[in-house]
């Protein structure tokens, strides 16, 4: 997966998209949580960075990862709306897929796969 210093950024930055996205999109009067998980699933590693935040609709799942797509104005919730764009950019540049799902009790679900890479 991370053959490279630069690989481990962007590999951070992911993360820091996602968890950071998870925390600033929660209502004011709510404590944010956040659940990272993964597990291996074959030659996949899947991952889930899951939140308790205001959510997104199902149509609104593909369209919040193209660049500066934002379903709230800057008002309510600042950013620019590229970070969901790099998020999907990183995880395809190294193989795997990502998207976001509505979670049954309240939030969202950001999930994404990588190939695993044994270590010899």
């Amino acid at each position: 997966m991370c053959n490279s210093l630069r690989d481990e950024q962007q590999l951070g930055q992911l993360f820091q998209n996602l968890i950071g996205n998870a925390v600033k999109f929660v209502p004011e009067n709510r404590t944010p949580e956040v659940a990272v998980t993964a597990e291996r699933d074959g030659a996949l590693w899947r991952f889930e960075v899951a939140d308790n935040g205001i959510g997104l609709e199902p149509a609104h799942a593909e369209r919040i990862f193209r660049m500066f797509q934002r379903l709230h104005n800057r008002d309510s919730y600042p950013g620019t709306g590229i970070g969901l764009a790099i998020a999907k950019k990183v995880v395809e540049r190294h193989g795997g897929t990502i998207w976001a799902e509505p979670r049954a009790v309240g939030g969202s679900a950001f999930r994404f796969t990588l190939p695993a890479q044994d270590v010899a």
